[in-house]
């Protein structure tokens, strides 16, 4: 696998993702180019259906993406159920014993029942990596649906021959790391929350955000340029997915200057990592 420098300017991708996409809330893919240190949003585009996000995995490279969905399960779930001993093999079988994502559901729950409260839902090292930012579970089924964003989105990225670094190999060309925009956000702005409420104080997170992120005022180091009209089309959006989506846009552009991917060596490939979280 060429590292990310010996790409001719990859096209650049953070996916804001969904697990049951509508016109309402479809996924959300923000496009770019880097430069240097600067960050140029070509464009948000929104996939309202799994088929539609399917075809957009198929776009020839080069390309790297950031995607907002756990790319592996805690090892204690996959070796109690031996469900195998790579993130291909893991998804596959997740898949054959659970046609549907009510059946992984019930799947997790009978797991999940047999054991002392407060270990049921169990986190993978990465989740719990940074301090104060702690991702849910991918056994999260319920409220943020986490589980199924895994049990529907890492199928697909291995259908379509992605490249997962220390996980699996596929087209060198289309490479997918694990983002969470989470994890920038608070770096940016701390526990304050910015989506899913239209109210004021949300209002002034978000624009808190862009102007961070244009400012280059993250250990990312890199500045995000846009448009008034990008500016305005992100800061409307109350849900957050559209920031989402160019939050995790920088973790790929951070990924593609880095050895590596920027990520660990030597992860758990069944576990997988959030690219820029701490090691």
């Amino acid at each position: 696998m060429p590292h990310p420098a010996h790409l001719d300017s990859p096209l650049l991708a953070g996916v804001d993702f969904s697990c049951n996409p509508s016109r309402r809330k479809p996924v959300t893919v923000a496009l770019g180019h880097l430069s240097g240190s600067v960050l140029k949003l070509a464009a948000l585009d929104a996939h309202a259906t799994l088929d539609a996000f399917s075809a957009w995995l198929a776009t020839p490279g080069p390309w790297l993406g950031a995607f907002d969905f756990p790319f592996g399960l805690p090892r204690p779930f996959v070796q109690a159920h031996a469900l195998g001993a790579s993130c291909e093999q893991v998804v596959r079988a997740v898949h054959a014993r659970c046609t549907t994502r009510m059946q992984w559901r019930r799947f997790i729950d009978d797991w999940g029942n047999t054991r002392p409260p407060g270990q049921r839902l169990l986190h993978r090292r990465t989740d719990t990596a940074a301090p104060g930012a702690s991702s849910t579970s991918p056994l999260q089924t319920r409220y943020v649906p986490v589980g199924f964003m895994y049990y529907e989105g890492v199928a697909r990225l291995v259908d379509a021959d992605l490249t997962l670094p220390q996980m699996r190999a596929g087209d060198p060309g289309r490479v997918a790391v694990e983002g969470y925009p989470g994890l920038l956000a608070h770096e940016l702005i701390g526990r304050r929350s910015y989506k899913n409420k239209d109210d004021p104080d949300r209002l002034i997170a978000r624009k808190e955000i862009l102007d961070a992120l244009e400012q280059g005022r993250s250990r990312l180091g890199l500045r995000i340029r846009l448009s008034h009209a990008q500016r305005d089309h992100l800061i409307a959006d109350a849900s957050g997915d559209r920031l989402d989506a160019l939050l995790c846009l920088v973790q790929a552009a951070w990924a593609s200057t880095r050895p590596g991917y920027g990520l660990p060596a030597g992860i758990d490939p069944l576990e997988g990592w959030i690219v820029s979280a701490p090691a």
